[in-house]
């Protein structure tokens, strides 16, 4: 039996909508801080992605952030316009491109990690370490589930 039961559901007590309600606040305190900067939330983590080697393709952070492939495109011509990101072709595999940052990008992504402890630990005020181990252990079975 799960946990959730379709005749008693509300919304409100949905853990999906809480999460994406988080997700929101996250990206709109992040906004404020990088906003000057001319990007967005969501451009700052396209760039911190690639800048930590999690991917250099635009396939492997659609997947891992679930943007469609046209949305990604569209981020990325704005970065690439940006001058904050290049496209470079593979050597390896010349259909293949990969995305590299511009020496502009690299300055930025090095203010980035300092703007996302601030604004975790924002949302995080009151919570003790124990708590965000607890938090982070319960996110990666979720996680773990949806795999």
């Amino acid at each position: 039996m799960g946990l959730y039961r379709a005749e008693t559901y509300r919304v409100e007590d949905s853990v999906g909508f809480m999460i994406t309600r988080l997700r929101s606040a996250l990206f709109a305190t992040v906004d404020r801080e990088v906003g000057p900067w001319g990007v967005s939330s969501a451009q700052a983590a396209i760039l911190i992605y690639i800048a930590h080697g999690r991917g250099n393709r635009a396939a492997d952070i659609a997947r891992d952030y679930n943007y469609d492939t046209g949305s990604m495109t569209r981020m990325i011509d704005r970065l690439v316009k940006k001058g904050l990101l290049k496209r470079v072709r593979d050597e390896a595999d010349r259909r293949s491109v990969r995305l590299e940052l511009t020496a502009k990008a690299q300055k930025l992504t090095e203010k980035l990690p300092a703007v996302a402890a601030r604004a975790l630990n924002h949302l995080l005020r009151g919570f003790s370490r124990a708590e965000l181990d607890h938090l982070k252990g319960l996110l990666d079975r979720m996680l773990a589930n949806a795999d």
